[in-house]
């Protein structure tokens, strides 16, 4: 199994001087190579669907399980606008409150906060991980130029789908790509063959919202739960 920290992220390399198309794609192939994997059942949520996918049409991928993919809205959509609006406030918020985060999540209501953007069903998530995910935000140095890039450049697709299963897994109450306008150019395209699998009552991290479901749905696509 292989985690890598994306480029620009907590933990990933540092950015380059200049961002272009390759510059996450190609570290996270520079990963796959270092770890032995030529090609590997890729699973990834937002940016992470959308670079596994990109992945998988450069042929990496034996699989690809794609939890609410970045880069599908239609053009001219005003979605993708508000997207990137909430996530430069958060980016603003969040260091703000690092200095009061133990306490922050020490409290359902506090727990609520910080995951009312990401899920809708939190008790389950152990306080920790929420320390974490906040203190990862502000460690990602990298985050502003990257959307800036993402948002200039468009969230580029290939004219080929990926050459393997795909199954694209969203939640309807995701208030961050918001379903169904955030996936239209992913349905109505590059992924219209793919499984979709859409889950009532679940918000843009499935991951945390659901886990023992999403977990489920990624061995069973992938064959890993026979």
């Amino acid at each position: 199994m292989l985690a890598p920290a994306l480029a620009g992220h907590a933990g990933g390399p540092p950015l380059p001087g200049t961002i272009d198309d390759d510059t996450l794609l190609g570290a996270v192939e520079r990963a796959m190579d270092e770890a032995g994997f030529q090609t590997a059942h890729l699973v990834g949520n937002s940016l992470g669907g959308y670079l596994a996918l990109r992945l998988a049409a450069r042929g990496r991928a034996e699989s690809v399980v794609a939890l609410a993919p970045a880069g599908g809205w239609a053009t001219g959509d005003v979605g993708e606008q508000e997207s990137l609006a909430h996530f430069y406030r958060v980016l603003d918020a969040v260091p703000a409150a690092v200095p009061y985060v133990d306490q922050l999540v020490s409290t359902r209501q506090g727990r609520r906060l910080v995951t009312e953007f990401i899920c809708e069903n939190f008790d389950h998530i152990p306080a920790e991980l929420l320390v974490h995910q906040l203190l990862g935000i502000v460690a990602c140095e990298g985050a502003r130029r990257l959307a800036a890039y993402g948002e200039a450049s468009g969230w580029p697709l290939p004219d080929e789908a990926p050459d393997c299963p795909v199954r694209v897994i969203w939640g309807t109450e995701d208030r961050i790509l918001t379903w169904p306008g955030a996936a239209a150019r992913h349905r109505d395209g590059w992924l219209k063959d793919a499984d979709w699998v859409v889950l009532d009552g679940v918000g843009h991290c499935p991951q945390l919202d659901v886990p023992a479901e999403t977990v489920e749905l990624i061995l069973e696509f992938t064959g890993r739960g026979r």
